[in-house]
């Protein structure tokens, strides 16, 4: 497929690119450190204001009826600020409840989501904790029998440690018994495969969020050993520091295609979409670890300091690294899928010479 964008994507691209590079700037991302991650209300009325919130509401809810690509497109811009909300994991649950959700749950959900006035996280399927479950609205949890929508009273959320300060973490339980007549409480995706759709989704999400963090740290990169000077040349100029950038540059610029196809055949429901969201989380993995190492490596020993604001990429970029799943999970999904053996045991080994 053709993965350049259509002149409305790019339009959300720029115009989300200086919209956060304004109102998000590394001092916004350090506050959210410095104040346990608490949501920034104020930067979230803002995304709403401009309609970030609503690219993947319908038109009929407020939003401007979106889908996934548009959605991955967006949330590379979000990665390159390291923006400390969870906008991944809102527009996730807005795709979800659009394409699964009842009318009532729809009715309920998505204007607010629209217009700020709902925050939405996601609890990962194998694993019930999500991102700034403390400041959510609307949690999509994962159970025995499916997906639920839940509303914040239904659950309890515990904080967990997390590497990532701006990234709160929490252990999500469903409170049994607690309104559970409500509409919020009904399941919304019922059984394995939409799960597995669901997990999909994040991976995407998440691919792209970690794309735009490797791109800000390969520029971020290139601009510092341009002008930084050792033996009277710029640092950049030296044929080891060139070959670790275009490495990461490689390595960006690679992963970019295989997070859109992704996105754009998850929002067909195409079949090939599993395998290529799996190769989006592979291939976004490691840019991710790619740019992560040498950006560090070649800001030399300014980059391993708290005042630099490289350790904000840094760690976000490793939080996110599984966040949806370890890569050896995903490339397991791929050799099941490629030599036809179940993914949870390894292949036969070989015999002979």
């Amino acid at each position: 497929m053709d993965t350049d964008l259509t002149p409305d994507q790019r339009a959300i691209a720029d115009g989300a690119r200086s919209f956060l590079a304004a109102e998000c700037p590394p001092a916004r991302v350090r506050a959210a450190w410095a104040e346990g991650a608490v949501l920034d209300r104020r930067l979230w009325t803002a995304l709403a204001g401009v309609g970030f919130l609503g690219v993947a509401v319908p038109e009929a809810f407020g939003g401007m009826g979106c889908g996934d690509l548009e959605v991955a497109v967006l949330l590379e811009e979000a990665g390159r600020v390291a923006l400390p909300a969870p906008l991944a994991e809102t527009m996730v649950a807005a795709l979800t409840l659009t394409e699964r959700g009842s009318p009532a749950q729809r009715e309920r959900w998505l204007p607010g989501i629209a217009a700020g006035q709902v925050v939405a996280t996601i609890a990962a399927p194998d694993h019930a904790v999500a991102a700034h479950a403390a400041d959510a609205d609307l949690l999509l949890v994962p159970a025995g029998d499916g997906v639920h929508a839940l509303e914040r009273g239904r659950c309890r959320v515990v904080a967990q440690p997390a590497f990532d300060a701006a990234r709160r973490l929490g252990a999500v339980e469903i409170v049994p018994g607690a309104d559970a007549s409500g509409t919020a409480a009904d399941t919304l995706l019922p059984g394995g495969p939409a799960t597995r759709r669901l997990a999909d989704r994040i991976a995407v999400a998440t691919a792209a969020t970690l794309l735009g963090i490797s791109a800000h740290l390969v520029d971020t990169t290139v601009g510092y050993v341009g002008q930084r000077h050792q033996f009277g040349r710029p640092v950049g100029s030296f044929q080891a520091v060139k070959h670790r950038i275009a490495d990461a540059h490689v390595a960006v610029e690679m992963a970019r295609p295989a997070v859109r196809v992704a996105a754009h055949l998850l929002s067909l429901d195409d079949p090939q979409a599993p395998v290529a969201s799996a190769v989006a989380a592979v291939a976004a993995g490691d840019a991710g670890r790619a740019a992560n190492e040498h950006a560090l490596q070649c800001h030399g020993g300014i980059g391993f300091t708290w005042e630099h604001d490289l350790h904000l990429w840094l760690k976000r970029g490793k939080a996110l690294e599984f966040a949806c799943g370890a890569p050896a999970t995903h490339r397991a999904r791929l050799a099941a899928t490629l030599f036809d053996h179940p993914a949870d045991r390894p292949p036969p080994e070989r015999t002979g010479s």
